[in-house]
């Protein structure tokens, strides 16, 4: 094997298929990166076996090859080298990367060994914009659970339905929702509880302008874009009725700053230390939001913020922080609280048409 690649385009493919390499594994093949270079194209591929991911580069091949590299430190290599043509030769079982006057040789990792790509039998797909899957991950990522003992809620259900996309996170602390009507309706609806460490590197690799294709199969889920393939294994389990998990009633409206609520969380929650709850005050006559938090032997703190309030007066806690992750994704100047007492979730929403909701489970107050 023997060809030529410039160094940013090299450095960009291993960043994109690094996203499969496995940093865990017991197997070395794992942590290694396939390069297989035939036909004018130089194909990269990683995976750690529960994700697979693929990316094709042109680059000029003077001789056709197929090896495995050492996945981070062939990566360090590229990454450090002069921003020119990098020659890439196979020799008896090493590899030579020249570019300018930088010379490396490091040993290979047998292509036998390495896993093969999945072949997937797509049973149903549809395309959508990098954008709008962008967008909406973005807002529900935080609420994905990281407890790997509840394996379908480290995931995010996915539903096309007509024109509505819709996601929807839990860690059954908080929930978050939310949908985007396309303009016109895929051709298929689709369903799956998809790993939302994999949607997020999917969101942040692909290219704002392209679509993305999406593929369900059995138990594996594809997404296609700018000449990549990311393929990563279905969440199995019954993801949890998030319908039931909303209220549908609500004793107290609240229309508040978003900017101003979120900064005054901000500031107060500095003494909510650990797990203290920030405590939130609800005054409909004088219209007013009051904030509150304290610390054993560090100190306290106290806000207002000019709130519009419908409904009783109200207190209740939540966690400071999955409050503060909740008032990021709210898009819309203003954000609505609907409530109903200080034991049963609140929620918060953008207004203007934006259809996002973020449910919160109250923290009981001494």
């Amino acid at each position: 094997m023997k060809l030529s690649i410039a160094k940013s385009e090299l450095l960009s493919s291993l960043n994109t298929v690094s996203k499969g390499m496995s940093s865990r594994s017991t197997l070395p093949i794992l942590s290694g990166v396939h390069l297989d270079a035939k036909a004018g194209k130089l194909t990269l591929q990683a995976t750690d076996l529960e994700v697979s991911v693929r990316h094709i580069r042109p680059a000029l091949i003077e001789l056709d090859g197929t090896v495995v590299v050492p996945g981070k430190l062939f990566s360090d290599i590229i990454r450090l080298l002069p921003d020119a043509a990098v020659t890439l030769e196979l020799n008896e079982g090493s590899l030579q990367i020249t570019c300018q006057q930088s010379t490396f040789t490091i040993r290979t990792l047998s292509a036998d060994d390495f896993p093969k790509f999945p072949e997937l039998n797509v049973e149903k797909s549809a395309a959508l914009p990098a954008s709008v899957l962008d967008a909406m991950v973005k807002r529900v990522s935080k609420a994905v659970s990281k407890d790997e003992t509840r394996a379908v809620l480290t995931g995010v259900l996915f539903v096309i339905e007509g024109a509505t996309v819709r996601m929807v996170a839990t860690d059954s602390y908080r929930l978050a929702l939310i949908e985007r009507v396309l303009e016109a309706p895929l051709k298929e609806d689709l369903e799956a509880v998809i790993p939302g460490r994999a949607l997020d590197e999917v969101a942040r690799l692909a290219d704002s302008e392209s679509d993305i294709q999406i593929g369900l199969s059995q138990n594996q889920v594809v997404f296609e874009f700018d000449d990549t393939t990311f393929i990563t294994r279905r969440v199995e389990g019954s993801f949890p009725n998030y319908k039931q998990l909303i209220p549908k009633e609500t004793s107290c409206f609240i229309d508040v700053s978003t900017e101003e609520f979120l900064l005054a969380v901000k500031r107060v929650s500095l003494l909510a230390l650990q797990n203290s709850p920030l405590r939130l005050s609800f005054q409909a006559k004088e219209q007013t939001l009051s904030l509150s938090s304290a610390a054993q032997e560090v100190g306290d703190a106290a806000e207002d913020v000019m709130a519009k309030i419908d409904g009783g007066d109200i207190e209740i806690a939540f966690n400071h922080t999955f409050l503060i992750d909740g008032l990021s994704s709210v898009p819309t100047e203003t954000t609505r609280i609907e409530l109903q007492s200080s034991l049963k979730p609140g929620l918060l929403k953008s207004v203007e048409g934006d259809p996002f909701l973020y449910l919160l489970m109250p923290v009981r107050l001494g």
